[in-house]
């Protein structure tokens, strides 16, 4: 096994977290709404996708040996309360949660992008394929009416700031 950078090795975790958290996220969502509310058959389509993508991370940290977060556990909690209490505010708020993450998601995968320019042609490959099915989920959130939630602005931005803040610490710990 060659030796990562700390710099990919930082990527892979936080890259794992996410789609882990992202998973738990919807499963939060899912298990208010049900199969039967507005939008649940979008949400479990990407909840779906999402679990492709950690299985993917999952597998790239166990061959190359990295370390995931240790704050999963967090995480778990973390994301379903959040998928959970969005659905419970109404199917445009469990949206414009989609809407926030998936916009920051695409910066983050962008700056990694940047970052790693031609150095590991399979992660940024895994990477970019990723953000682009992230960008999809935010656009078909912001289709179905994320925009319309209460409070959009102060939801989407606090959201957003959690994720930041998300990334921030997985990266490391």
């Amino acid at each position: 096994m060659k030796a990562m950078s700390k710099t990919k090795e930082r990527m892979l975790r936080v890259d794992q977290a996410g789609e882990y958290g992202a998973t738990r996220i919807y499963a939060g969502q899912l298990a208010v709404m049900g199969s039967r509310a507005p939008h649940s058959a979008e949400v479990a389509s990407m909840a779906s996708q999402e679990a492709e993508h950690q299985a993917k991370f999952d597998a790239m940290i166990a061959e190359r040996g990295v370390r995931p977060t240790l704050l999963q556990p967090v995480w778990s909690a973390a994301g379903y309360v959040l998928g959970a209490a969005t659905a419970l505010i109404g199917p445009e708020a469990a949206m414009a949660c989609t809407a926030a993450i998936e916009t920051e998601i695409d910066r983050h995968y962008t700056e990694q992008l940047e970052e790693l320019g031609d150095e590991d042609p399979e992660l940024g490959a895994t990477i970019r394929k990723f953000r682009d099915e992230e960008r999809e989920h935010r656009d078909a959130a912001l289709a179905a009416g994320a925009e319309k939630a209460p409070a959009y602005p102060v939801l989407f931005n606090a959201i957003r700031l959690g994720c930041r803040v998300a990334i921030k610490l997985s990266e490391r710990i």
